[in-house]
């Protein structure tokens, strides 16, 4: 079974048209902001902020998926723009290992985005942002099998007619996403959000044979979440609910979940915050569960969550679905400056 789908994910990038090509994924997509949404670039309570992420999905086939990114984002012009308005600008670096090695795709991003306030208050913001991506994706002929190389004793013996037969090919091309935000509150504790993002609108082709060629589809994300206090004379605990519904081609995902926090330390200016919580991944049926916890520890929080796949793969991945780590590093705004209300989860 695992050499099935090993070679189903090595021929879908051969045979154009065998199947959609999807972008890779992060089940703790509110630790990837700008991978997410170009909109959400400097949206965050701080000057600086240096984020990574590593995924390995399905490990026990072979090491399907290997995804990890690293991001760094901030704020620009904060004195000279209007009160409340932020101009973010931010840089990504994502690399993903596709079926042990055969296909390695490397991106590297840098994205703009504008918030503009709504209120005195800075509580309620519609932002803009765009993104600009250079993709070099690289398929490894030589760690593929064709069926014209099987010999008659079950070896692999027979030179292979195929064109990347033993080949390194390589493909790049430029593309361009765009999205939008809105963020409010409405006391300055709780806080509400909605986005939108289009990424791939350039639609770039992509062929590693050279004479023919599919094209990438755009992948269109809606999400939104919702965090407040569990009492309003208390700020030690929250609950945060977030989601988001995806769409590229055929392929659909859609993720729901919670996470309750509690501020360990009681101090507001510098809080030691533990996270727990659980998302469900939806594709057609329930994918996978996907429970999670992190901390907050000074300037720094960590991520850490596991995909339980319940889907008709758990039989060939023994039910493991990946795990996921993210570590995210906020710099504080210098002494003063005022604190407004921003997506967490």
């Amino acid at each position: 079974m695992r050499r099935i789908i090993l070679a189903f994910i090595c021929v879908s990038y051969l045979v154009p048209g065998s199947v959609v090509a999807q972008d890779p994924a992060f089940s703790q997509f509110f630790s990837s902001p700008l991978s997410l949404n170009p909109a959400l670039t400097g949206k965050f309570n701080g000057a600086l902020r240096v984020a990574s992420n590593y995924r390995n999905q399905w490990p026990q086939i072979n090491n399907a998926f290997i995804t990890s990114t690293v991001a760094i984002d901030g704020n620009i012009l904060g004195n000279r723009l209007p009160a409340g308005d932020a101009w973010g600008i931010g840089a990504l670096a994502m690399t993903d290992k596709t079926a042990n090695g055969i296909l390695n795709s490397n991106y590297f991003s840098f994205s703009t985005a504008y918030q503009k306030s709504l209120d005195e208050n800075g509580w309620n913001q519609l932002g803009i942002g765009f993104q600009g991506t250079y993709a070099n994706k690289r398929l490894d002929g030589s760690k593929l099998h064709f069926e014209d190389e099987l010999d008659q004793q079950g070896g692999w013996t027979i030179p292979s007619s195929e064109v990347i037969d033993n080949r390194q090919v390589n493909l790049n091309y430029f593309d361009l996403n765009v999205g939008v935000l809105y963020n409010g509150s409405t006391d300055g504790n709780n806080n509400f959000y909605f986005g939108a993002s289009a990424y791939h609108i350039t639609q770039p082709k992509e062929s590693f044979t050279g004479n023919s060629f599919y094209v990438l589809h755009p992948r269109i994300t809606v999400h939104g979440g919702y965090s407040f206090p569990l009492s309003p004379d208390n700020n030690n605990n929250f609950i945060h609910f977030s989601g988001l519904f995806s769409k590229q081609a055929n392929a659909t995902n859609t993720m729901l979940g919670a996470a309750w926090s509690n501020n360990l330390n009681g101090n507001d200016a510098n809080p030691i915050n533990f996270y727990l919580g659980v998302w469900t991944r939806f594709s057609n049926l329930t994918d996978a569960i996907i429970p999670y916890v992190g901390l907050d520890v000074g300037p720094f929080t960590v991520g850490m969550s596991y995909d339980v796949n319940v889907s008709s793969l758990k039989t060939a991945s023994q039910s493991q679905g990946g795990v996921e780590i993210s570590l995210i590093y906020i710099k504080k705004h210098d002494e003063g400056s005022r604190s407004i209300p921003c997506p967490k989860f």
